[in-house]
């Protein structure tokens, strides 16, 4: 017996060793990085918060939240900021589709203005870039009724679902056409009636979605009883065919309204309809929209008298906001931009003094700037001033008389927010703490005294917090990203370095990872990711997501990881930096990356000036073939990823934008086009692109093709079937993508 319970504690010591030892390997982390782990396993996934939205009190929001009762299902939770209490608002229990005996799994949500109604989008499908087509249902709050929109229409085929500001009626687009469905009754009317493949109501035409972000195209008055909206003609636009040759025994011919450089867009105008009547009133004006003139912004004026809208001209260098009158139908300019090489559009009107003036940004004296612009015609004002840009608008606290905007007056690479009064001169103030260095976001209440506060840095993922605004006091965390964080921190790296870099011209910003067993006294292979269009920046002191950690994983496989952003990115250093890459897009930035490379190999003796490599998506992958091709001596191994080759090949109001017609500037289209150096090549080169790539047409891929073959020069290729510019469709796509580059990399670009 003795010996028998001097066993049993002998085992149990070992059970409870081996327990302990488990639980430290369960806490230990694992130091290093695959694409398996970054793209496969999805191990460093982000906290997901909301989406949250303002209710109009400004001191309560909701957001959805995974039911703790209905499995699959989720709630929408009120939140009150200033005592913390949560309650559930509408309960995943009542959120179920009977006819299927599912909940409803909320991908967005709209309240009606009196909170009384809330509009549920799901089931959604994906129409080129996002999930714009789906389901709709309403749900009363009094009455605790679930009624699903248009049920007798196909499933996941409406659009743009919103209330009337009576909440009385909700309209949608389907199938091109605009309806409207009064919500007790379920009666459903059509609006609009000649909707085709060809004619477009409510929502847009390929490339005004893609250049202007340009998906929701139709706007209820304030008033309720009118409707403006696009209608887009497509048949002035020649077809481009995406060819399916995997899904069946034949080929599949996909046509696209494509508009590529220096040809027809669509017939594009505004329309007025009258929801009580079905009779719909055009805007005409001057000239022909296929070829002179855009409308990328449209909206009523705050009394529902009339219709405020943004006209661009072709070349769009001159940006006119103009009214037009219903009753009168007069159409007036009250304010116009304009700029020797491209204007920007203000995707929202921000309405202040009951309407009667908006806010707007402008580049008109160097940097970009506040301005007021009055309806009545009056000259506009200058709000803020100073050699720095607004990067944004953030909030409106027009009670206190305070303007909030984003800016980063001495780091570009950073974001902030500040603040400004509305009616007198005054100094800039920054909210965001001085002790938060980074990059924040800001969700502002209605009436500015409270925010949702995202911030993070280069190599540390986000924070979500409630702040008071303007102490910026934290009332409490909302994501804290432990686990994330525990990740990163545990990996094996070295801490990001920021750097800037002189190359006569200018002072251009980067970051650097370096291998974790860094020495300086070592020689090291080098990889650039460039971006370098004026569409982004790549060099910001923000988390980047799996991007920061597939260039963490090259790192940690010896390679100095580098990224500079040359001049002509969107980086807030004035209207000159911006704007001198204008005619001249693909031949002044590789010019300034490898400038800045030349530098950097003179300040950095372990760089390794025999094996530098670079690799870019979309404009980056256009930047890799350019500093391939242009700069054969400098560059030995490039992966260029979804690129475009021949700048004509490309759309007309991103490429037009940037370069001007192509008959008016053919020398910089040339120039500024990969294609015809490629006969340059020296290196290691892989191009990779999606056969479907309704964006970056596979065309481009097959035209460089056809012309490195010509040149007699050796490269590698990968095609992905049938997938798009993201090149993330079908199983595994993503993780084979970056297996093949990686690949490709430790092959051709050798670490010792």
């Amino acid at each position: 017996m003795k010996n028998k319970n001097f066993l049993v504690s002998i085992a149990a010591i070992l059970v409870l060793g081996w327990s302990l030892n488990l639980i430290g390997q369960e806490k230990k982390l694992d130091p290093w990085l695959s694409p398996e782990r970054i793209f496969l396993n999805r191990e460093f996934v982000q906290e997901s918060f909301g989406p949250a939205r303002w209710l109009p009190d400004g001191r309560t929001y909701t957001t959805v939240e995974k039911s703790a009762e209905i499995e699959g299902g989720t709630d929408i939770v009120a939140n009150d900021v200033e005592t913390g209490r949560r309650q559930v608002l509408i309960s995943a229990s009542v959120l179920i589709d009977q006819k299927n005996s599912k909940p409803l799994r909320i991908e967005g949500y709209d309240w009606s203005k009196d909170g009384r109604h809330l509009l549920i989008f799901t089931n959604s499908q994906r129409v080129w870039r996002l999930n714009t087509r789906g389901d709709y249902w309403v749900f009363d709050l009094a009455t605790k009724q679930l009624k699903k929109l248009a049920e007798k229409f196909e499933p996941s085929s409406l659009m743009f679902a919103k209330f009337s500001p009576s909440a009385r009626q909700v309209a949608y687009v389907y199938r091109n056409n605009i309806y409207v469905e009064d919500i007790d009754s379920g009666q459903i009317r059509k609006l609009t009636s000649d909707g085709s493949e060809t004619i477009i109501n409510g929502t847009s035409d390929w490339v005004y979605e893609e250049e202007f972000s340009l998906r929701d195209g139709f706007r209820w008055s304030p008033d309720g009883r009118h409707i403006a909206f696009w209608r887009f003609d497509t048949s002035s636009i020649q077809d481009y065919y995406l060819i399916n040759n995997t899904d069946s025994l034949y080929p599949k011919i996909i046509p696209i309204k494509y508009p590529k450089v220096g040809t027809m867009n669509s017939e594009c105008k505004i329309g007025v309809v009258d929801v009580a009547t079905g009779k719909t009133d055009w805007i005409t004006m001057a000239g022909d929209s296929r070829k002179d003139y855009y409308l990328p912004v449209m909206d009523w004026t705050q009394d529902s008298k009339g219709i405020i809208f943004q006209h661009i001209n072709r070349l769009q260098n001159t940006n006119q906001v103009m009214i037009f009158d219903l009753a009168s139908r007069e159409l007036r300019t009250i304010f116009t931009d304009r700029d020797q090489a491209w204007v920007e559009v203000m995707d929202d009107f921000i309405w202040l003094n009951k309407g009667k003036n908006l806010l707007w940004l402008s580049e008109q004296d160097g940097w970009k700037h506040v301005y007021e612009i009055f309806l009545d015609g009056r000259p506009s004002r200058q709000i803020t001033r100073g050699q720095f840009d607004v990067i944004s608008l953030g909030g409106l606290d027009e009670k206190r008389g305070w303007l909030y905007f984003m800016a980063s007056p001495d780091n570009a690479t950073q974001r902030y927010l500040y603040r400004v009064r509305l009616n007198q001169s005054s100094k800039p103030e920054r909210v965001t703490p001085l002790t938060l260095p980074g990059s924040h976001s800001y969700q502002m209440s209605p009436d500015g005294s409270f925010a949702i506060h995202t911030y993070s840095t280069f190599d540390s993922p986000p924070v979500i917090d409630l702040v008071n605004l303007p102490r910026h006091r934290v009332l409490r965390t909302l994501v804290t990203n432990e686990s994330l964080r525990a990740k990163v921190n545990a990996l094996k790296k070295q801490p990001a370095e920021f750097f800037k870099v002189d190359i006569g011209q200018a002072i251009l910003d980067g970051w650097c990872l370096k291998p974790p067993d860094f020495d300086e006294n070592k020689k090291y292979p080098v990889i650039v990711y460039v971006y370098g269009e004026p569409a982004a920046q790549t060099v910001l002191d923000r988390w980047g997501g799996n991007s920061y950690l597939w260039h963490l994983l090259l790192a940690q496989k010896g390679y100095v990881v580098l990224s500079i952003d040359n001049r002509g990115t969107p980086a807030p250093k004035g209207r000159e930096w911006r704007k001198c890459v204008y005619r001249q897009v693909g031949i002044l930035a590789p010019a300034d990356q490898a400038a800045a490379l030349k530098a950097l190999i003179k300040q950095w003796p372990w760089l390794d000036a025999s094996r530098i490599g670079v690799w870019g998506w979309s404009g980056g992958g256009q930047m890799t073939l350019n500093a391939m091709f242009k700069y054969p001596d400098l560059y030995r191994t490039g992966i260029a990823v979804a690129f475009v080759s021949d700048q004509l090949l490309y759309d007309t109001i991103y490429q037009e934008r940037y370069m001007g017609l192509p008959q008016d500037n053919p020398e910089g289209y040339r120039e500024g086009s990969p294609i015809h150096f490629a006969g340059n090549l020296k290196g290691n080169l892989l191009i990779i692109h999606g056969t479907g790539d309704d964006n970056v047409h596979y065309q481009s891929f097959e035209r460089l093709v056809n012309e490195l073959v010509a040149q007699n020069k050796l490269f590698s290729m990968m095609a992905y079937p049938n997938r798009s510019h993201g090149i993330s469709e079908g199983k595994n796509t993503t993780i084979h993508l970056y297996r093949t580059m990686l690949n490709f990399f430790l092959k051709n670009l050798p670490v010792n």
